[in-house]
C-alpha cells in the first residue's frame, strides 16, 4: 500500500470527517462548527470544531461557544485540530478553560494495492442490531442509550461485525462514507478475542467495501496513547496527518442561595 500523502488539508479533512460522525444539532460559527446530541456521546459529536476564522475576535467566539452549550445544559467543549487551531488553543487557556485532554492521533492511508485481510469472517449490515450495539464499548463500558443517534447519523453505513463459534458478536467496527473517502471508527475486539486478527479483518472488510462503492482514501482517529492500535494501524499502511486535543470550559460556580 502507497504511503502518498492525503490531499486535503487538516481543516478540509476535520469537516469532511465531522459529516461522517455528526452530533444530532450542529450549528455554523464562521468556520467554527458547534456540535451537540447524543446525550454527550462521544466529544467528536460533542464539541466546537475550532478549524479557521470564527468570523469574529477569538475572545467574543469563546463566549459565545460558552453560551451555546450552556443554553442546552451541556459542558462546553472545543476540539482543536493542527496548528491553525493554535490562537484557538491559546484564547480558552487565556480565558481560564481546562488543560488540553485527550489528545488524538488521525492518521490516512490510500486505498489501493488493498491486500486481503486474515481469514476471519466478516459481516456487514446498514445499521447496527442489538448484537452490535452491545458489543461496542467506550472505555469498557456499554454504549449510552443514545449512541445509537450518532452512530447511524450518516447516509452510507456499514456496521461490521465478527462472530465467534457460539455465534456471540466479539468484533465491530464501523465505516462511513463521506465522498470518496471512508472513515473507521469504534473499532472494539472482545478482551478474550484479542491477538486473533479480527481488529485487521474489520479494517480490511471495510476498506474493501469502501473500494468497491468507489472510495479512494479512508482516515481513522486513534489516541495519542494507545500503543497497540497505533502499531496495528502502522502495519496497515496509515500515516499521520495531523493531531488534534480538546480543551473543556471549567464548570460555573454557583451563587449564593437565598
Amino acid at each position: 500500500m502507497g504511503q502518498r500523502r492525503s490531499p486535503l488539508d487538516v481543516v478540509e479533512l476535520e469537516h469532511l470527517a465531522a459529516r461522517g460522525w455528526r452530533g444530532t444539532e450542529t450549528e455554523a460559527l464562521g468556520g467554527w462548527l458547534l456540535r451537540a446530541g447524543g446525550g454527550g456521546f462521544t466529544r467528536r459529536a460533542h464539541s466546537a470544531l475550532a478549524t479557521g476564522d470564527p468570523g469574529l475576535p477569538l475572545t467574543d467566539a469563546v463566549a459565545v461557544v460558552t453560551d451555546w452549550y450552556a443554553r442546552r445544559a451541556l459542558p462546553a467543549v472545543v476540539a482543536l485540530p493542527g496548528r491553525q487551531a493554535r490562537p484557538a488553543d491559546a484564547a480558552l487557556a487565556a480565558a481560564g478553560w481546562g488543560p488540553p485532554e485527550a489528545e488524538t492521533v488521525v492518521l490516512t492511508v490510500p486505498l489501493e494495492d488493498e491486500e486481503p485481510g486474515p481469514g476471519v469472517p466478516v459481516s456487514s449490515a446498514p445499521r447496527p442490531d442489538d448484537a452490535w450495539l452491545a458489543a461496542a464499548r467506550r472505555a469498557g463500558e456499554p454504549l449510552p442509550a443514545d449512541a445509537e443517534a450518532v452512530l447511524t447519523h450518516a447516509d452510507r453505513l456499514a456496521f461490521a461485525s465478527v462472530r465467534d463459534d457460539e455465534g456471540t458478536v466479539v468484533g465491530v467496527a464501523r465505516g462511513v462514507l463521506v465522498e470518496d473517502w471512508l472513515g473507521i471508527a469504534t473499532v472494539g475486539v472482545d478482551p478474550a478475542a484479542r491477538r486473533g486478527g479480527l481488529a485487521t479483518a474489520l479494517t480490511r472488510a471495510l476498506q474493501s467495501w469502501a473500494v468497491d462503492e468507489g472510495a479512494r482514501w479512508c482516515h481513522l482517529q486513534v489516541l495519542a496513547d494507545n500503543a497497540p492500535a497505533r502499531a496495528l494501524y502502522r502495519r496497515l499502511g496509515f500515516i499521520e496527518h495531523h493531531r488534534y486535543h480538546y480543551r473543556q470550559a471549567p464548570a460555573p460556580v454557583a451563587g449564593p442561595v437565598g
